[in-house]
């Protein structure tokens, strides 16, 4: 995949809850699906993991697209504004 940007990424974090290891992500771009895997990319951040479930507003949601702030378990801690990229580069473009 090369070099990260932030031009690829679809989501950024912005809060991280240590108790239940939930990462808060604004989706910013194309669209996050369980089943996906991201990878979560900071200065002292690279995390590789499969979204196995996702909660807008604490509701289970299959996807989340642009605008949607949604909370994903992760495995390790993750920090503010750390970017999130679907793993392979597979984007999907929203009009």
């Amino acid at each position: 995949m090369g070099e990260l940007t932030k031009d690829q990424a679809v989501g950024v974090v912005r809060d991280y809850f240590r108790k239940v290891e939930v990462a808060a992500i604004e989706v910013t771009g194309g669209t996050l699906r369980i089943g996906d895997t991201i990878r979560i990319k900071g200065h002292t951040t690279d995390l590789v993991g499969k979204i196995d479930s996702m909660q807008v507003n604490h509701q289970d949601v299959m996807e989340a697209n642009p605008g949607d702030l949604v909370g994903i378990k992760v495995s390790d801690r993750v920090r503010d504004n750390d970017l999130v990229f679907i793993e392979g580069g597979k984007v999907e473009e929203v009009m």
